[in-house]
């Protein structure tokens, strides 16, 4: 297990310039941000290796693409099958992430597909799997808020102050605000 990174003002800063602007590069960031761009770079480059910034993968929408029937599943494994059910779940293109859970349920899957029948025959596979004794599933009927990280990001209390001038000692006077402003 990783080490949490240490998130100052400026690195929330630039992942929040990062959501909001996803096609930005370097220089557009830097210039969002109010900081020099190999400052920038160099703050990209310690999240990436701290694994804060881990995919640049685009965000998928799957109902949009045709798949908009989903479900969670919980499902029930046998004693020690979590390594087999893993490896059989990965073998199902309709299984959309999974993760070992607490409580009633072993595993809670999300899935995908393009109809009921199609949402079926996915829980068919789940079910024929050699390490599920028993699955739940609930279908989803709308999302009600999209999946997010900047909201919790928001809530760290920033480590220590940012080197760069836009963001030293922000409770005197953030970025574009002079003295008298406060």
């Amino acid at each position: 297990m990783r080490t949490p990174a240490k998130l100052d003002e400026l690195d929330l800063a630039i992942l929040s310039a990062m959501h909001e602007f996803q096609k930005a590069g370097i220089l557009e960031l830097s210039r969002r941000t109010k900081v020099a761009r190999a400052t920038v770079q160099a703050r990209i480059n310690r999240m990436e290796e701290a694994g804060v910034i881990a995919s640049y993968d685009p965000q998928i929408d799957v109902t949009a693409a045709g798949f908009d029937v989903q479900a969670f599943v919980t499902l029930e494994i046998a004693q020690g099958a979590l390594d087999t059910l893993t490896a059989e779940l990965d073998a199902i293109p309709g299984v959309l992430e999974a993760y070992a859970t607490t409580g009633s349920g072993d595993v809670l899957c999300r899935i995908g597909a393009d109809s009921h029948a199609g949402l079926q025959a996915v829980l068919l596979s789940i079910d024929r799997t050699s390490a599920v004794v028993r699955s739940h599933s609930v279908i989803v009927l709308s999302t009600v808020i999209e999946r997010r990280t900047l909201p919790l990001l928001r809530t760290l209390t920033p480590a220590g102050t940012a080197k760069a001038p836009a963001y030293r000692d922000r409770r005197v006077s953030p970025p574009g605000t002079r003295a008298t402003d406060r």
